[in-house]
């Protein structure tokens, strides 16, 4: 018998937990710096909705013990660690329509949306 050794992969790259946009980035760098002047904000999800789902954001003084760091172009965001398994690769954009502004979310997790629009599920 021979033995044959063979060399362990490399463990594969996770997916960042989550990314902003360059239009999040920047909203977020002017909400930081005006009426939520040393505040982070916090994504979590709540169960709500047709679908079960959706996006929880609130502006909070510090991190907590169970909130994940992000930090991408430069801008820091809290994400709620009991969201994490829904938001892996979910990238935070900002859209300004003719009658409405907010931040959005495009989440490889969602297997579908309800017809509203605001709540998801995977």
């Amino acid at each position: 018998m021979s033995a044959t050794t063979e060399t362990p992969k490399p463990p594969r790259a996770l997916p960042p937990l989550m990314s902003l946009s360059d239009a999040a980035a920047e909203r977020l760098r002017a909400l930081y710096a005006k009426g939520e002047q040393g505040k982070l904000l916090r994504i979590g999800v709540k169960t709500k909705g047709c679908s079960g789902m959706a996006y929880d954001l609130a502006f909070v003084e510090a991190p907590g013990p169970g909130d994940e760091v992000v930090t991408d172009k430069g801008v820091t965001i809290l994400v709620d660690r009991k969201a994490t398994l829904y938001l892996i690769g979910t990238v935070m954009d900002y859209e300004v329509k003719p009658m409405s502004a907010g931040f959005v979310f495009v989440n490889p997790n969602e297997k579908g949306r309800c017809g509203c629009g605001e709540s998801f599920h995977v």
